[in-house]
């Protein structure tokens, strides 16, 4: 199912600046999570194999299946969410997946994908959100009321904004050694721009649901991109410090709002 992948230029320099012992492989198939079985094929590639596991008690007792699993110690790569591009500590060295859509990508940004891959891994940010929010999970739950596929919607959502608010300032100082990177992250910002400027008015009519304007929101955290109100107050040095203790008090105060 995995194929090693050869590097080059600038994404092999970052691959050996960020995260030289990483381990890059194609997927030959598409997935939201690899199947267990298919997973441990990883262990003829890699040193070993350390699935994740996590306690009960930071999940709400109706939680999505996957979710569950993952905590549990299945061994699981991939969550819905993820993207074209995945990466995984639980094996030895850590692994960085192209899934098969990665062959219709432009060639630009699925080289920033792998690029944030290697940078992400070289911060040392989990690599999913519920170890980072861990037992406040539950109080993200309480804050915001949302269905269990929507709770688990904002909070990869707002973990992912997390990561994003340390990644740019790595992308940001690529100018001169990485040039090509640097052009594909300011393109990909230059792309959500439009698409972020007008999501409160979008909320307001009904257009678009609050849970996808976080989506979309805290994705524009990773370029730098100016957010409106009420998730500019994401975009802050306090949220990288504080983290799930921001965000989930960051929800608290945006329901609160929504509900009145």
């Amino acid at each position: 199912m995995f194929q090693t992948r050869q590097l080059n230029g600038e994404l092999r320099a970052v691959r050996d600046e960020y995260a030289p012992e990483t381990l890059v492989v194609d997927a030959d198939a598409d997935f939201e999570t690899i199947p267990p079985a298919a997973a441990e094929d990883l262990g003829l590639l890699v040193d070993s194999l350390d699935p994740a596991a996590y306690p009960d008690e930071w999940l709400p007792e109706d939680s999505p299946v996957l979710l569950q699993r993952y905590a549990g110690g299945t061994f699981t790569i991939g969550m819905p969410g993820d993207g074209t591009v995945v990466w995984t500590r639980q094996t030895t060295p850590p692994t960085v997946i192209a899934k098969k859509r990665a062959e219709g990508t432009p060639e630009a940004f699925l080289d920033f994908l792998f690029a944030e891959a290697f940078v992400q891994i070289h911060l040392g940010v989990p690599e999913q959100f519920l170890p980072f929010f861990g037992e406040r999970y539950r109080d993200l739950d309480a804050a915001v009321s949302l269905s269990p596929a929507e709770l688990y919607q904002i909070a990869t959502a707002l973990f992912d904004g997390w990561v994003g608010v340390q990644t740019r300032e790595v992308f940001a100082d690529w100018t001169d050694d990485y040039p090509g990177l640097y052009d594909a992250w300011l393109d990909a910002g230059t792309r959500l721009e439009g698409r972020i400027d007008g999501l409160p008015g979008e909320v307001a009519r009904g257009e678009t649901s609050f849970v996808d304007a976080t989506e979309l929101a805290c994705s524009g955290l990773k370029h730098a991109i100016e957010l409106p109100p009420p998730f500019a107050a994401l975009d802050t040095t306090a949220y990288r410090d504080h983290g799930a203790a921001y965000a989930v008090r960051w929800a608290e105060k945006t329901f609160t709002k929504l509900r009145e």
